[in-house]
């Protein structure tokens, strides 16, 4: 009798790296909740949301993993893990609460409505000049730079910051896989992150003298009704973790999004004729080729799910990406489909943690999805493979998408 060896869940192979979700369904038909590399891998919508709205799994994870991989790095380390303690992502109540309460009174939907003006230019700014030379590539030239410069534009950050803004936040983003880290890497990015600071400290100071209606300049007006505010160094870590959790998913997100039309042009020719799909769009793009595949948590308590036993201490591996093509929520869920209607994606997570930014960047996706297909021109994909980026397994996005620019007629 043979018996079939049991699917593998391997997210640093090249074949999961190029394409996840066929293994995403073996896993969830056959192993859906299972134990490997040390934690809990869980591929059901059901599942990961449950453990996304439960709050004794903790978010608080990554600080620690960074604190035991720095190991004696002495300042760094600390920088890092003070980073970590006091930024949203990572943070559990009352602190995470107390942080989220007062950024909220600023990341409102009206004030993310209001940038529309500002990320339509930033966006068309970008694609003239593309287009004058006939073509781009859909990630360097675009995707990339348009979070950056719209974040840069909304602090208003002076000129000498902003060139340097890219690469600092390339360097912190490596946090958020602390296990991918070297020691070497952690006396690099604790550099970066107290060069970064000190920077953002400086502008913070200014505003304080002369405010505006930037974002920084509201970050230090907000107040909770019993005068609660945030200290300079959480406003700066705010406007770090805005840089560092929020550009490389939206650029991800714009350029999964483009590649997913480019290979469906009923979908893009669907939404050049009703312009007004474009928000559904997004949420389409963030369901079908997530730009956050996975996300951890820590269990504080013993608990079941499925019918596997979660003890306290245990690592679970949420695989947003497998629960967002869970055919038991979303019908022909590998149909890329911009008039889908059913609601309930993870790809900002869910609950007390979901995506701070997650209004943002769906407004610079929708802008930038009108910009790309709603216009005279087509876009043409270039021959040749897709690379996908190799730098991280928890965000899924393209190295580089090259396209040129053909006439409507």
């Amino acid at each position: 009798m043979n018996l079939q060896a049991p699917v593998r869940f391997n997210p640093f192979s090249a074949e999961f790296r190029q394409d996840p979700y066929p293994l995403y369904r073996a896993l969830r038909e056959t192993r859906p909740v299972h134990k490997t590399l040390g934690m809990w891998v869980l591929t059901r919508h059901a599942d990961v949301r449950e453990v996304l709205l439960d709050r004794s799994f903790s978010a608080g994870l990554i600080p620690q993993l960074v604190s035991r991989q720095a190991g004696d790095s002495g300042d760094d380390a600390e920088r890092i893990e003070r980073l970590g303690r006091k930024s949203l992502v990572f943070t559990d109540n009352p602190d995470h609460a107390r942080l989220r309460g007062l950024v909220n009174r600023v990341f409102t939907a009206r004030a993310v409505a209001g940038l529309r003006p500002l990320v339509s230019a930033i966006a068309e700014r970008l694609v003239r000049r593309a287009w004058d030379r006939g073509g781009m590539d859909v990630i360097t030239d675009f995707a990339a730079p348009l979070p950056i410069t719209v974040l840069c534009d909304w602090m208003a950050l002076p000129g000498d910051l902003r060139e340097q803004v890219g690469s600092w936040t390339h360097d912190i983003r490596f946090l958020l896989e602390p296990g991918l880290m070297k020691g070497e890497d952690f006396a690099r990015v604790g550099a970066v992150v107290k060069t970064f600071s000190e920077a953002l400290h400086e502008v913070v100071r200014n505003r304080e003298r002369q405010p505006g209606k930037d974002l920084v300049s509201s970050l230090l007006a907000a107040r909770t009704a019993g005068g609660d505010r945030l200290t300079d160094e959480e406003l700066v870590f705010v406007c770090i973790m805005c840089f560092v959790a929020g550009n490389e998913t939206t650029k991800s997100l714009i350029g999964n999004g483009t590649l997913a039309f480019l290979e469906h042009p009923d979908q893009a020719g669907r939404l050049r004729s009703r312009p007004d799909l474009a928000s559904g769009a997004v949420d389409e793009a963030l369901r079908y080729d997530s730009p956050l595949q996975l996300t951890k948590r820590l269990a504080t308590r013993e608990t079941t799910i499925g019918d596997k036993v979660i003890r306290e201490g245990d690592q679970v591996l949420l695989c947003l990406g497998a629960a967002n093509r869970d055919p038991a929520v979303f019908a022909e869920p590998d149909a890329f489909d911009i008039t889908r209607s059913t609601p309930g994606h993870l790809a900002f997570g869910h609950g007390m943690h979901g995506c701070l930014g997650g209004l943002l960047a769906q407004l610079q996706a929708t802008v930038a999805f009108e910009r790309l297909f709603t216009h005279a021109e087509r876009l043409e994909p270039l021959a040749g493979p897709r690379e996908w980026q190799d730098g991280s397994f928890i965000v899924r996005g393209l190295e580089r998408l090259p396209v040129a620019v053909r006439s409507a007629s």
